[in-house]
Formats: structure tokens, C-alpha cells, sequence
């Protein structure tokens, strides 16, 4: 169990109106044909007699050997002490891009030959509001009932996480270089100062940007409006017209930010402790006002044929153990707050010194400023990734 590097690409850009606008447009405008009631999402569950199960993950999401890229040590533990053959497979690169790939079967009825599968938050809203994934059977998973952290168990979209656990989770805040700047970032507003024209970036997707902006604006996010939306967009707006703000990005922030071409952005927490390794001058924000707290979860579509060694592998990394193994590795928010015990009796000094990085997992001052943010509404998403798409030039 070692550190490793960093995944990338996970929070990929809305593209509602690009490349994904099929797809968005579907889920979008919730048509009424594609929804599956609830009746109809089961299929005969094979575990009992065929210890089988397909993962679909993102690539880089899970621990692999140092010596041979092939082993995945948490997942071959799992194969080993079950004796369910794991198909693992990294074929997800883009929400968007996943979505439009496996959505006609699920809005045909159709089996997608996937048991299991990871991705973001506000695109697992879609799956829920479409009927296209199975309620989890909580009495199979005690790990998760015991350990999946407060802050991450009820999001908007999903009360009570019935159809979605968090494989793992991150924050979106503010990124800077303390020593080229040589003052602190406290605050969102922060980044608007005079000293910053032309240095700063923010996030280009319109999911991954928007919260963190409308808590600078003193917004609860957890009930935000249209009307707080658009305030913030008109601000955005004149930043934008200003030039103080240089450019939207995706994860290109990264090489901005190293080489000094920029100052302050808005940034993922996961991104941050790589950047760190290289140069302890790059500081993480939780703004005072507070930061968007976000998870990528797993998932079981309709019509799966392995739902019940679904719910165990689920369960299996919500193991304190096997979480920390994988915290250790893929260094994002761990949602499973038990882990940290686990690192911090290692007595490995780098893995006790990851129980105490507040990145992975994060302290009591920084939780109470975390939240999860009320997801866009189909209703909404047309006319807000219009607004957004227009503002960050895409």
C-alpha cells in the first residue's frame, strides 16, 4: 500500500450543449418514455450460482502493485476471499460520454452487461430520476451502514443514499501560490482582488463550478435558486468582460498554476496534494464561507445479473482496512472517516502522515464548512448550461 499518482480527468466538463447534448437533452427534459418504474428494474440476480461481477470504474480509481500494474491488491483480496471473479474494467473517461453509451439500453429495458459502475454525483442524478438503477439492499451492507460518512449520506438526489454509495469523494475550493502572491486567500472574494487581474481561473463545468461560487455569494447551497444563480452569473460576467478573470479550464489548471502563469483558481482537493509534493508554496482553500462537498459513487444499473455480489464488493471497501488501503493510493477524500485510524497506526511514516492531511481526511473546522450541493434540476439544466456555456466560452 503505497501512494501513487494521481487521477485525473474525473470531474469532466458539462458539455449540455456540445458534445453530450443528446444525452443531455435526454436527461434533461426527463422523457417520460425512458423512465423505468420501479418494478421493472430487477432482473433474475445469478450471485447464488455464478460468483461473477463486472466493475466499470474510471481509469486510475484503484490501488494497483508498484511492481506489476496488472494486480490490484484490494480488489484481488476480495476475489480471493469470495471466490467472485471480478471483470474490472477502466472504460469510463467522461460522465457524459458514459451516459450516452449505455443509456439506450437501459431506456430500452435492456441489460448494459455491467453489474456495477462509478461516476459523478450530479450524473448519477440522472440515473436515480430515471428509474435506471437499482435500490441497494442495506442489510447486505453493514460496512456501509456503519461507516459512510454523515456529511456524504443524504444527498438532494438521493435521500438516505438508497441507489448510490460514494466510491470517493473530494472538494472543490481554492488553489494558490502563497509564496508568488504573499498574502493568504481566506475568502471566494478573495480571488477578485486587484493583485489577481488576470491570474485567476475558474472550473469551465458548469457542475463543477457553480457551487463554490454561490457560497462566496453567502448561499446556502443545499437551497439555492434560480435567482442566486443568475446574481452570481452576472458577477461572473463582469469579471469576465473586466479580464480579470484569464480563462475557464478543465484540469489544465494544474499546469497553470506550477508554472506560475496563474496565481489562484478554483481547484479539486485530490489535484492539490500532488501539486504540494512538488511545491509546498501551493496552498488549499475551504473558504470561510465554505466549499462544495462532491463524491463519484457506485452504482447498480437496471437489469444487473450479479446484484447481490454487487452490493458485497460495495460493502467490502466499506471495510476501514480496505478503505484506507485505497485512500492511501488514490488520495481523495476518504468516505469512510474510520479509516484514518487505520493510517494513522501504520507504521509505514507516509501512510501515518496521510491520516493527518486534512485533504483526505478532513478536520472538524473544515467539515463544518463542507456541503453537498442541491443538484441542477432537469427543469433548470437547459437554461443554466445555456448562461454558464456562454460565460466560460464554451
Amino acid at each position: 500500500m503505497a501512494p501513487s499518482a494521481r487521477p485525473v480527468h474525473r470531474r469532466s466538463l458539462l458539455r449540455a450543449l456540445g458534445g453530450g447534448a443528446a444525452a443531455g437533452a435526454l436527461a434533461g427534459c426527463g422523457v417520460p418514455a425512458a423512465y423505468i418504474a420501479p418494478d421493472e428494474r430487477s432482473a433474475g440476480d445469478r450471485s447464488a450460482k455464478d460468483g461473477a461481477l463486472t466493475f466499470a470504474n474510471w481509469p486510475l480509481y484503484i490501488d494497483t502493485d508498484d511492481k506489476d500494474k496488472t494486480r490490484r491488491p484490494s480488489l484481488d483480496a476480495f476475489e480471493k476471499r469470495t471466490g467472485i471473479d471480478v471483470r474490472y474494467t477502466e472504460e469510463i473517461n467522461d460522465n457524459d460520454e458514459f451516459f450516452g453509451k449505455i443509456s439506450p439500453s437501459l431506456m430500452n429495458h435492456q441489460e448494459t452487461g455491467r453489474d456495477l459502475i462509478v461516476i459523478s454525483d450530479w450524473m448519477c442524478a440522472r440515473f436515480v430520476r430515471l428509474g435506471w438503477v437499482q435500490e441497494m439492499d442495506r442489510s447486505r451492507q453493514p460496512n456501509v451502514t456503519k461507516y459512510l460518512d454523515p456529511l456524504l449520506r443524504s444527498p438532494h438526489f438521493d435521500p438516505g443514499r438508497k441507489f448510490t454509495v460514494p466510491w470517493q469523494s473530494g472538494i472543490t475550493g481554492i488553489a494558490y501560490n502563497k509564496r508568488r502572491l504573499g498574502r493568504e486567500i481566506r475568502h471566494v472574494s478573495d480571488l477578485w482582488a486587484d493583485d489577481l487581474k488576470g491570474r485567476v481561473t475558474l472550473l469551465s463545468g458548469l457542475d463543477e463550478a457553480f457551487a463554490l461560487l454561490l457560497q462566496g455569494d453567502g448561499v446556502d447551497v443545499t437551497r439555492w435558486k434560480a435567482d442566486d444563480f443568475h446574481r452570481m452569473c452576472d458577477r461572473i460576467e463582469e469579471l469576465v468582460n473586466s479580464h480579470h478573470i484569464r480563462r475557464f479550464t478543465g484540469n489544465d489548471y494544474i499546469k497553470d498554476l506550477s508554472s506560475g502563469d496563474v496565481l489562484a483558481c478554483q481547484a479539486y482537493s485530490g489535484d492539490v496534494i500532488q501539486l504540494q509534493a512538488d511545491d509546498p508554496d501551493i496552498e488549499f482553500v475551504v473558504p470561510e464561507e465554505g466549499a462544495e462537498l462532491w463524491a463519484e459513487s457506485l452504482m447498480i444499473p437496471n437489469l444487473a445479473r450479479h446484484k447481490r455480489n454487487a452490493e458485497r464488493l460495495v460493502d467490502y471497501y466499506y471495510d476501514p482496512e480496505v478503505a484506507a488501503e485505497l485512500a492511501a493510493w488514490v488520495n481523495y477524500v476518504c468516505p469512510v472517516p474510520a479509516a484514518r485510524d487505520v493510517l494513522a497506526s501504520a507504521k509505514d511514516k507516509e501512510l501515518a502522515a496521510l491520516a493527518e492531511d486534512p485533504l483526505i481526511f478532513p478536520d472538524d473546522a473544515m467539515r463544518e464548512r463542507l456541503a453537498i450541493a442541491r443538484d441542477i434540476t432537469p427543469k433548470e439544466r437547459t437554461e443554466f448550461a445555456k448562461r454558464w456555456n456562454a460565460l466560460a466560452g464554451l
